[in-house]
């Protein structure tokens, strides 16, 4: 039997986005929000696990405003048994590094709730609208665990977990003694839809919510924007260049090699 914590974020659904020409800003309004799709693998890898072993236990938590709350549902309606969610003001503003920090004692609390340590952490690799694939890594800095980057498929082989993992040749197999962290890639397969049933259950659970004052260890001068180090100080949309070329040469060698001159002559390369 496995306890398996699986960090999952909402965000907006980024083929809906589209950009105000005049700010050069995200138009939020009206965008539906989602559950992250990278989170939603690192779910798919935890359920395939209690496919083969259903006392094994999924545990959820997303860190976001109190609509968040739909991203959880959505989990508990797949395969999830219960759900968290950490929110307040104090957290608002937190970059990758606050996050980790602030879900690093989240992990111990719910451990503490839950009466017993987790076997994994998994979370999707990046989240689709920071795309910076940090907050899972510095979990397990944070949590000193091994972690395995660029998963695709988990098996649970007693004292250690098994993961398919993404390399550039294609894949490695790779074994990690348990606890561990993991994050997961796109695999084959699309992760699986919530039932009706469990779409009714879902919308009848109660989902805790874990503030700042349920967190007696958490350093506040780490947390929020004040306890962030990364500043933005400057966003813009790239405008793509009007003069394009079609290279169509005798040949793919001809054509290859017009064009490596032509970025010479710009000094491109």
């Amino acid at each position: 039997m496995m306890n398996i914590l699986v960090c999952v974020k909402q965000v907006p659904d980024t083929t809906e986005i589209k950009i105000d020409p005049e700010k050069n800003t995200l138009i939020r309004t009206g965008v539906p929000s989602i559950v992250n799709p990278y989170d939603a693998y690192a779910l798919e890898a935890a359920a395939c696990i209690k496919d083969k072993d259903p006392d094994t236990r999924i545990i959820v938590v997303s860190m976001g405003p109190p609509q968040a709350e739909a991203a959880l549902r959505q989990c508990l309606a797949v395969s999830a048994d219960k759900a968290y969610l950490v929110s307040g003001k104090g957290f608002g503003g937190s970059d990758t590094l606050a996050t980790s920090y602030i879900l690093s004692n989240v992990v111990k609390k719910l451990e503490e709730i839950e009466g017993k340590p987790f076997d994994a952490i998994f979370c999707g690799k990046q989240a689709i609208d920071g795309d910076t694939a940090q907050v899972g890594p510095e979990l397990a800095e944070h949590l000193n665990l091994p972690q395995v980057t660029y998963a695709l498929e988990a098996e649970d082989a007693g004292e250690i977990l098994r993961f398919r993992r993404e390399i550039d040749e294609g894949y490695a197999i790779v074994e990690v003694k348990k606890p561990c962290l993991a994050t997961f890639t796109k695999p084959v397969r699309e992760p699986r839809y919530p039932t009706i049933k469990g779409k009714i259950a879902a919308a009848r659970a109660e989902i805790p919510v874990i503030s700042e004052d349920d967190l007696p260890g958490l350093d506040r001068t780490k947390i929020g924007l004040k306890g962030s180090p990364t500043r933005v100080k400057k966003t813009f949309v790239q405008t793509a260049k009007k003069n394009c070329f079609m290279i169509s040469e005798a040949s793919e060698v001809q054509s290859v090699a017009k064009l490596i001159g032509m970025l010479k002559d710009d000094k491109v390369i």
